[in-house]
C-alpha cells in the first residue's frame, strides 16, 4: 500500500490528502455515483446489494462510459484482473470469471 504507517496499517489521512483530494480522484467518484444512479433508476441495481457496476469492455480498453456497456457483478469479478508492471490490465478477462 502507498500510505502505511511505520506499524503497517493504512493512514487514511495522508491518502486522503494527497490521493482522494485530486480533481482526478473527484472526477473518477462523481462518475461511479451517476452510473450508480443510473443502474437504480434503469433497476438493475440499487443501493447496498453488495454488486459492482463493471464495464463489458473495459473504457482503458476503448469501451464507451454507458450504461449500455455496464454490468453488475460481484466485486471479486470485477476486481480481479490480471495487471501489467504499470498497472494497466492486461485482458478483459477477469481471473475469477463472470
Amino acid at each position: 500500500m502507498p500510505y502505511t504507517l511505520p506499524n503497517g496499517k493504512r493512514d487514511y489521512v495522508r491518502q486522503g490528502k494527497l490521493q482522494d483530494a485530486k480533481p482526478s480522484a473527484r472526477q473518477a467518484r462523481a462518475d461511479n455515483v451517476k452510473m450508480n444512479r443510473e443502474l437504480a433508476k434503469a433497476g438493475r441495481g440499487h443501493k447496498g446489494d453488495g454488486l459492482d457496476a463493471g464495464h463489458k469492455v473495459a473504457e482503458s480498453k476503448g469501451g464507451p462510459p454507458t450504461l449500455a456497456n455496464t454490468q453488475l457483478q460481484t466485486p471479486s469479478a470485477n476486481r480481479s484482473f490480471s495487471r501489467n508492471a504499470d498497472s494497466s490490465m492486461k485482458s478483459e478477462r477477469s481471473k475469477k470469471g463472470k
